[in-house]
Parts: structure tokens; sequence; C-alpha cells
């Protein structure tokens, strides 16, 4: 009963958001519309509003169905309309409320104005223009972290740090392929993937063949990576399966002991009904040799030190991608992003090499962290 009462909450909380966005959507050409001097211009934006709004929706209608050069192109135009629309949104929502208020007068410029037509979307185009050029310039952030451990053997380990690649559609082989050769610069140890390697389908990835270009990454350990919400999206048997094929030593709720000297935990992800606490995964490890986890949702932070937990890396927020959704995910997570000290314990949570859908980042950044860790 509980879970069939979730289900429809589930439903109904989506049917109400999809009212929301067509709504607003509809405001925002109507507004566009008024704005626009020519018939033809009005008929043209009308048409563009179906196309660009129809463009998500035929993709997931027809997903894994049509060939992968239409099915990225379309996934590429609806995701970043996405991103688009909230920005026209918020500056005509501005607009109206100075026209309402009368704070200044540009009631002449709200009616077939091509003053006011480009004013708004001149500006929501240069924001858009910065946000993609902030996420194709990678952020590299580095970290020295010292363990407050019992023992210490005086070694350093060099750690890349990833989450969130998001590899499909939208985010290509080419694209992986410049991520492998910043990684490959810093001459890592270990490379720690922290979920959400896939987008959405493995079948772009399979097609890409980004197997090849996982099995480039070069490290002393190799690449350890957790379950994210996404891989179970994509199909986890699947996509598991894919990693291991890929040179990928994916852990799922388990822990792995690397060369005898420190411990790699990963947990699965909250997505999985049968995800164990963090204190059944550490309880057989030896508490003197640090112990790195790997958990995609930055939930819970009070249990890293609780369990004595050395290092945890997490991505999943993608500090909200643009704003003013990063202030949702600040009040959200008690770290959103960034570096975080709990005792004895220390915690990042990275905003995301990759990202979902359209290639913005508005008061957020793509990056990947290297971490020297001291032991």
């Amino acid at each position: 009963m509980f879970a069939e009462n979730s289900n429809i909450n589930m439903k109904l909380f989506f049917l109400l958001m999809l009212t929301f966005v067509l709504g607003a959507n509809v405001y925002v050409f109507y507004r566009l519309c008024k704005m626009m001097p020519l018939m033809w211009g009005k008929v043209a934006l009308i048409v563009l509003a179906v196309a660009l709004v129809g463009c998500i929706f035929l993709f997931f209608l027809a997903r894994d169905s049509f060939s992968f050069t239409f099915l990225s192109a379309i996934y590429k135009i609806g995701t970043s309309w996405f991103f688009i629309f909230i920005y026209l949104l918020m500056v005509l929502l501005l607009v109206d409320l100075i026209r309402v208020t009368h704070i200044f007068p540009i009631q002449q410029y709200l009616s077939a104005s091509w003053t006011g037509f480009f004013s708004v979307t001149g500006l929501v185009a240069i924001i858009m223009i910065l946000g993609y050029i902030k996420y194709e310039n990678k952020n590299r952030v580095e970290l020295d972290i010292t363990l407050n451990k019992p023992t210490t053997s005086g070694s350093t380990l060099k750690i890349v740090a990833i989450s969130d690649l998001h590899l499909g559609y939208s985010i290509g082989k080419k694209e992986f392929e410049g991520w492998v050769e910043l990684i490959n610069k810093e001459n890592p140890d270990i490379i720690l993937m922290a979920g959400d390697i896939i987008d959405n389908s493995l079948l772009p990835v399979r097609q890409q063949h980004m197997e090849e270009t996982f099995r480039k990454l070069k490290s002393k350990y190799g690449i350890y990576a957790c379950m994210g919400n996404h891989e179970y999206i994509s199909g986890y048997k699947e996509s598991m399966e894919f990693l291991k094929e890929a040179g990928v030593v994916l852990l799922k709720d388990s822990a792995h002991l690397v060369d005898n000297s420190f411990y790699i935990v990963g947990r699965d992800d909250r997505a999985s009904n049968e995800r164990k606490a963090t204190s059944e995964l550490v309880q057989s490890i030896d508490r003197s040799k640090p112990i790195i986890m790997l958990d995609h949702q930055p939930y819970n932070l009070e249990e890293v030190e609780k369990n004595e937990v050395d290092l945890q890396v997490s991505g999943h927020t993608h500090r909200g991608q643009v704003w003013p959704i990063s202030w949702i995910t600040d009040a959200i997570y008690e770290k959103s992003h960034g570096y975080l000290q709990k005792g004895n314990s220390h915690i990042y949570v990275s905003s995301g090499i990759g990202i979902w859908g359209g290639k913005f980042r508005i008061n957020s950044q793509s990056e990947y962290a290297v971490i020297n860790l001291k032991y």
C-alpha cells in the first residue's frame, strides 16, 4: 500500500511539474510573440516553440529507435532549450514586474518592438554563450590532504577524482577523449569515478565503442568507480558489464584493498533498495589503513566521520549546473560542492566533469579534482 501511494504521489508530482513547464513555455512564447513586429515572425516563433518543446518528448518516446545522429541532435536541442527557457522565463517575469510596477517606462518596448525583442533574446543569448564557454573550460581543483592515522607510512597517493561524466547522446566519445588527455597528464596513482558515468542509455556508449577510450586512461593502481542513479536509469546490470569490459573496477557495496596499503569502498546508489549502511561496509576493514569511500549522492555526511572513513568522494549535485538551481542544491545538501572536513574525515563533493543535457555552467563549474593524499 505504501509503495502504491508513493508511486501515485510521484506521478501526481510529475504531472504538476509537466503542467507548470508547459504553461511557462506558453507564457514565454506569448510574450516573445507580442514583442515580435512581423506576422511571419510570430508564426515562426510558434513553430519554433512546438519544435523545441517537442524535441525532448520525441527523444524519450523514440529513444533507441532512430539513428544515433538524430537522437543525439534532438536530445541536445531539447535539453539545451530547458536551460535557455529558464533564463527567458526569469527575464520576461522581471520585465513584466517592471511593467506592472511602473519602475521604468518600458511599455513601448513590449509590443511590436524590435528593441524589446532583441534586448530580451540578446541578453539571454549572451548569458548562455558565457555559460557554454564556462562548461568547456574544465577547472582543475587541487587538494592536499593529510590523514590523521595512528600509524603512517609517509606515503603520498595522487588521486584524480571525477564524477558525473554522463556519457551518451550529449557527451560523446570525442569529448570524453579530451578528458582522458587531461587526466593522463596528471600521471595519477589512481583514478576514482563517483558515479553517473553513463547518462540515460548504454546504446550510444556501445555504438561509439567508448570502452576503447576508458582503456586509454593510465594510472598505477587502475580505475575504481561506484554506482550512480543514472547507472540505474541506463540499466545497472548492463552498465556494470560495460564498465567491467572497459577496465573499470565497479564497487557496488564492496571494499577492495589496494596494494595492501589502502581501501577503496564503493557504496551502491540510493536508487537501490538493497543498499547497505556504511557501518556494514567498513566493519571488517583494518582501520589502521586509509579508507577511501565513493558514494555518489552526498547525504548523511555525519556517517563518514562516525564510521572513520578518511576520505569520501561524491558527486551528483552538479551544484545545480545553472543559477538559481544552484541555490536549491545549496539548500538541499550540507555540502553541494567543494571540500568539507568532519573530525578526522575529509569529504569532497564534485560538481562533475560532465553535465546533464544542455552544456551550460552558470554559477557552477565542470571540474576534475587532483587530491594529494598523505598518510
